[in-house]
């Protein structure tokens, strides 16, 4: 069901935890379904030098969430914002169907942190997210099968 490298970044997740002195946290989900996922970052110069991830969810979350994190770490935040829950989903060589939006998580939690960075920089975060921004705003639903 699933691939090596989701078992892998299952077994030995890859920069779980949370970031000290960090300037950047996105929280994503949905209670009622049971994943939650967690990204904090510290961001320098416009580059991600730490960022980790705290996931409440089934394997398949804490592996994109890993992943994730992986796609992201020592790059410029313009480039963060280039991971979509595909690309995720390609560099764990695949998930299944009903697992798919873990994926989508990843890349929305990359993009609330983002969001939180530029906020606390006074920016707007709508001037650089555009209308993925919106999505943001209200919890992340998906069914489960």
């Amino acid at each position: 069901m699933y691939t090596e490298k989701v078992m892998d970044h299952f077994n030995n997740p890859r920069n779980m935890g949370s970031v000290e002195n960090m300037n950047a946290s996105g929280t994503v989900g949905n209670p009622k379904c049971g994943d939650i996922m967690n990204i904090t970052m510290r961001i320098e110069n416009d580059r991600i030098e730490d960022v980790k991830f705290k996931t409440f969810g089934c394997g398949a979350a804490v592996a994109a969430s890993s992943m994730a994190t992986e796609m992201v770490k020592g790059k410029s935040v313009k480039e963060a914002l280039d991971v979509s829950n595909k690309k995720v989903v390609e560099a764990l060589e695949g998930l299944p169907p009903q697992k798919m939006h873990c994926s989508v998580l990843a890349e929305e939690a990359i993009k609330s942190a983002l969001s939180d960075y530029y906020n606390r920089q006074g920016i707007d975060p709508k001037e650089v997210l555009g209308d993925e921004f919106d999505a943001l705003d209200h919890d992340h639903t998906h069914p489960h099968k």
